[in-house]
């Protein structure tokens, strides 16, 4: 039920009530990285956002052109890629892109096309290794520099000189052990775009000394911006893992952060126990509350630690517990944390508008002495495939993200049945949804 507001408060002001994010962190006895305490909301409107930038074929192609192809994006990881010759295929949408190690060590990236006929030099989920790049079709031969080195019957092309046809280039970026792409060759620089990400991760153990433990692709049934909407806010906590599996309290005080056009965050806090409102806390449920999410850190740390061979101990309450998620414009979602350690990745599932890529990864931690391992084989689950099945994935998170994507058809189907056309979002929990759209339409009003 709606209800008046006795204090004045001007939109975005109001806060649910109980214990804020910062005042359960702040009462943590090792206290976390500096970052965590960057604090940067401001409320940026609540006009209703149009299901038809959901459903309508020609604002996906506008995306296409207008955001897709001028973006930074992560494509794959370094290991992925970790000695001359390596190739890997990146495709979102219709672009698809063939990244490589050279020669020299350097990843360079490619339009993986030839420049004969326009065959893919390369498939569809390409991960392996070679010299060269050789067209499956007319057998047309680049370097992985990608120079022309062969081209059959060159005497019946003298209109195509192979100085004039080495492998368009792609901007390559690297980034905690991540290897971004991006179409636009004015682009502005990856550390530029990056935002607050940069200074922020330093402060955390580092991406780069992780290494991969699951690697998993699932189809969803919903436009690529609904599957990211999901996980960009915690308000839908409260009914989606209404089973109790997450800490629902904690989620409906989380707290949204804007950085700019590309980067925001939230962070809500785990291990808190719900409190009885509306009654409101006392001193004792303050004392006992912090006593057993203190409690659950340090069972983590002593859990984990043992798991994956790593000292733990130094690690504070927050960066052991509680979901520390940024979001990286347009797709990439990057938590900082040792217990939750997700990369999530939405992305438009070839030319079809009605269904996304969900890239999943755990990124878990590396000793100073240990080398990365070769990473796993991501998995790829369809629309009905179920996340329990990939192997060495956390069960419990597997069941919370069946909760979390079992929406997705609903929804996508529902955007097209309403009479009302269009979302209507909260002022405070969902503003991470309404600054995607903005960031999306600087990019679409170029």
């Amino acid at each position: 039920m709606n209800v008046e507001n006795p204090k004045g408060l001007k939109p975005g002001e109001a806060r649910t009530p109980g214990q804020s994010t910062r005042e359960v962190i702040e009462r943590d006895p090792i206290q976390p990285p500096a970052a965590v305490y960057d604090t940067s909301y401001k409320f940026i409107g609540d006009a209703d956002i149009s299901y038809d930038r959901y459903i309508d074929r020609d604002f996906y192609d506008q995306e296409m052109e207008k955001m897709w192809a001028k973006v930074w994006q992560w494509a794959c990881r370094e290991e992925h890629i970790p000695n001359s010759g390596d190739q890997y295929v990146y495709e979102v949408g219709t672009y698809s892109i063939l990244i490589c190690r050279t020669e020299a060590s350097e990843v360079k990236a490619y339009f993986n096309s030839c420049l004969h006929r326009g065959t893919q030099l390369r498939p569809t989920d390409f991960e392996g290794t070679g010299e060269n790049f050789r067209c499956p079709y007319h057998g047309w031969t680049w370097s992985l520099d990608g120079e022309l080195i062969d081209q059959p019957c060159d005497w019946d092309f003298p209109h195509a000189k192979p100085e004039d046809f080495s492998l368009p280039e792609v901007q390559v970026g690297l980034w905690g052990g991540f290897v971004f792409i991006n179409m636009d060759p004015d682009c502005q620089p990856l550390e530029e775009y990056l935002e607050v990400l940069p200074d922020h991760f330093s402060q955390f153990f580092p991406l780069e000394r992780r290494y991969i433990e699951v690697h998993l692709r699932r189809t969803l049934p919903c436009n690529w911006k609904a599957a990211a909407e999901a996980f960009i806010e915690a308000y839908h906590v409260r009914e989606t893992h209404r089973d109790g599996m997450w800490d629902s309290n904690a989620a409906t005080n989380a707290e949204y952060d804007l950085y700019g056009d590309h980067v925001n965050r939230f962070i809500h806090t785990r291990g808190y126990p719900t409190p009885t409102w509306p009654e409101p806390e006392t001193d004792q449920d303050i004392a006992d509350a912090m006593a057993a999410r203190i409690a659950e850190a340090e069972k983590l740390r002593l859990e984990l630690g043992e798991k994956y061979n790593f000292d733990m101990s130094s690690y504070s309450e927050c960066e052991m517990l509680d979901s520390i998620e940024y979001f990286c414009f347009p797709n990439m979602f990057l938590f900082p944390g040792l217990s939750l350690p997700m990369i999530y990745r939405f992305r438009p599932n070839g030319d079809d508008v009605d269904s996304c890529w969900f890239d999943l990864m755990f990124l878990r931690p590396l000793n100073e002495d240990e080398e990365h391992p070769e990473p796993p084989e991501c998995v790829h689950l369809d629309v009905d495939q179920v996340y329990a099945t990939v192997p060495n994935m956390d069960q419990m998170l597997a069941t919370i993200y069946e909760q979390d994507t079992s929406n997705m058809e609903a929804q996508q189907k529902g955007f097209k049945a309403s009479k009302k056309r269009g979302q209507t979002l909260a002022n405070f929990q969902e503003v991470r949804v309404r600054q995607l759209h903005k960031t999306l339409d600087k990019y679409l009003e170029g």
